[in-house]
């Protein structure tokens, strides 16, 4: 959103001016020194209730990727940063110096209103389904005026692991024909393997691969138990980004797929009706994990809608500590964490419209900078070299990640782990942490080791059913080979009178992409000052090891990306 000429005086008003004078302020008190041992009274809980509160106004309307607000977020981190005397690590901005942007150019599609369209052509003629209430789509990142007409074909869920035994491809011949699949995956495969071999990006590819030319996911009864149909149809009128590549192409697309859409369970039972199984049952199968085989459907479906795109950009912030290590200061432990949140948008008849997102993800990106604080003041440095990279895009697919993996700005051998940061939920006095991905590297052991020391365990993952292993920014760099995890408080309180999982429950429920995600929450900055420890620990307790992270052997994740 463009701001009119006195709100941007405002602005600069509120946001240069007071950076500018904590800059001078720090400039003159040079921050004290610490070491481990001292570490523990050395964070600062009320420089993370700052960052916090800076980032979550209501004058960055919501840091959407791409706004004036995000920039203005963007700003403050790199201040912060220069504050710090951290070395930049973005974009080379002339002979032998880099500047602390990463600058991401993304393709911004938006759908036009009233050109969706889903008609399912009958034995008994057709029936058309109504947009947002008994389908959803995007635009087209790829054409501006999209229609399709084609024979449908049920392949169950749409998965494909030689590793765990699933082919719903096989002898199912989906060429130039649109593929119907359910939502989500086997319940038999472990939650994270799982919920890579689920993912959306992972189906679209076999379906292309195959010859598919579309893609229609069904919205099935034991997803609506997760998330609901309507809840989804929310956002359905936001445009979508693709980040660009060189040659000015979106990533990750695959053209061979002309349409797609998402279809609500009871709309979609048009689709299978005379068909040798009908939709019921295999809800059915699907609730208790039984076969689910694929087969010919006795439809066409037509598909169309018409797209407009803008191209906009929005940076990465990247920045290092240069290790102490003669030889190990090459290598860099990442911590990460993304900065853009979903901006502004009305739901329902409510009069704030700004989506702050203080735990998601300001409370993440203010616990970074902390970290980097603490990292910056010890005397000597870990001995291998520590990157933070704040991110753009996390809500719309990962994106800023999945560019810095794509093109990192330090070479991706040097990229040794990853620690990322989003939406760790500073509620109450946790007790655990959860570190998704800790079981497929060695750094689970590290995560662990570093945690107890500070008297905080390392807990499962209590939620698998969100398949939270991909929808953070840890995953794009697990798909660059790199061992990762995705760090957040877990369900356990020092405060018996506390359920952190009933407290995870209801802000799941109750403010996650909602306007209430904002300051006013019951924040306990004494927890996030610990989150901050435990963070830094993990750190450190990676850049001093000998030896680098490694996958398991024989680990999913090492063996299909560590090559």
């Amino acid at each position: 959103m463009k701001l009119s000429l006195p709100k941007s005086v405002k602005l600069f008003t509120l946001v240069v001016l007071p950076a500018m004078a904590l800059f001078a302020c720090n400039k003159q008190q040079p921050t004290e020194r610490v070491s481990v041992e001292e570490a523990p009274n050395q964070v600062n809980a009320a420089n993370i209730k700052a960052h916090i509160e800076f980032l979550a106004d209501d004058t960055l309307q919501g840091r959407d990727t791409g706004s004036n607000g995000y920039q203005i977020a963007a700003n403050y981190v790199k201040s912060y940063f220069k504050q710090l005397g951290l070395t930049p690590r973005g974009e080379s901005i002339g002979v032998n110096s880099q500047g602390f942007e990463q600058k991401v150019s993304f393709r911004k599609s938006y759908l036009i209103e009233g050109s969706a369209v889903a008609t399912i052509h009958g034995l008994t003629g057709d029936v058309d389904l109504s947009y947002g209430t008994e389908f959803l789509t995007s635009g087209s990142s790829l054409q501006n005026d999209t229609a399709i007409t084609a024979e449908t074909v049920f392949v169950g869920y749409g998965v494909i692991s030689d590793e765990f035994g699933y082919n719903d491809y096989q002898n199912i011949d989906v060429k130039n024909k649109i593929v119907v699949a359910l939502s989500g995956r086997p319940d038999d495969l472990p939650s994270e393997e799982g919920a890579h071999i689920g993912s959306g990006a992972e189906k679209s590819r076999h379906a292309a691969e195959h010859g598919a030319v579309g893609f229609i996911t069904i919205h099935t009864p034991k997803r609506e138990q997760v998330r609901s149909f309507e809840k989804s149809a929310q956002y359905a009128n936001a445009p979508s980004l693709n980040w660009l590549t060189k040659t000015d192409t979106p990533y990750g697309k695959h053209p061979e797929i002309v349409a797609g859409a998402y279809i609500q369970h009871d709309a979609a039972k048009a689709l299978f009706n005379g068909a040798v199984r009908e939709l019921d049952d295999i809800f059915t199968a699907d609730t208790d994990n039984n076969a689910i085989m694929g087969f010919n459907l006795p439809y066409k479906i037509t598909l169309k809608n018409r797209s407009r795109h803008e191209t906009i950009s929005s940076p990465n912030i990247i920045a290092a500590i240069e290790g102490s290590d003669e030889q190990l200061k090459n290598e860099y432990v990442v911590f990460s964490a993304h900065l853009d949140h979903i901006g502004v948008s009305a739901h329902g008849d409510e009069t704030d419209t700004i989506n702050n997102g203080a735990l998601d993800n300001a409370s993440g990106v203010a616990i970074l900078l902390e970290t980097a604080r603490l990292l910056a003041a010890m005397p000597t440095k870990p001995k291998r070299s520590v990157l933070f990279v704040v991110v753009t895009g996390e809500e719309k697919g990962l994106l800023g990640s999945s560019y810095f993996a794509n093109n990192p700005t330090v070479p991706v051998t040097q990229l040794v782990a990853n620690v990322n940061l989003d939406m760790p939920l500073i509620l109450y006095p946790f007790a655990d942490v959860i570190a998704f991905g800790s079981t497929h590297s060695t750094m689970g052991d590290s995560v662990k080791t570093a945690a107890q020391k500070i008297d905080i365990e390392l807990s499962e993952d209590p939620m698998p059913e969100q398949a939270l292993f991909t929808r953070s920014d840890h995953y794009s760099f697990v798909k660059a080979g790199i061992p990762s995890v995705f760090l957040m408080t877990g369900f356990k309180s020092t405060d018996d009178d506390i359920d952190g999982g009933a407290v995870f429950g209801d802000f799941l429920k109750n403010h996650y992409h909602q306007h209430s995600d904002e300051t006013s929450l019951p924040i306990n900055y004494d927890a996030a000052a610990n989150f901050a420890l435990v963070n830094m620990m993990i750190g450190i307790e990676i850049a001093n090891q000998s030896d680098r992270p490694k996958w398991h052997d024989g680990d999913f994740f090492g063996l299909i990306f560590a090559q």
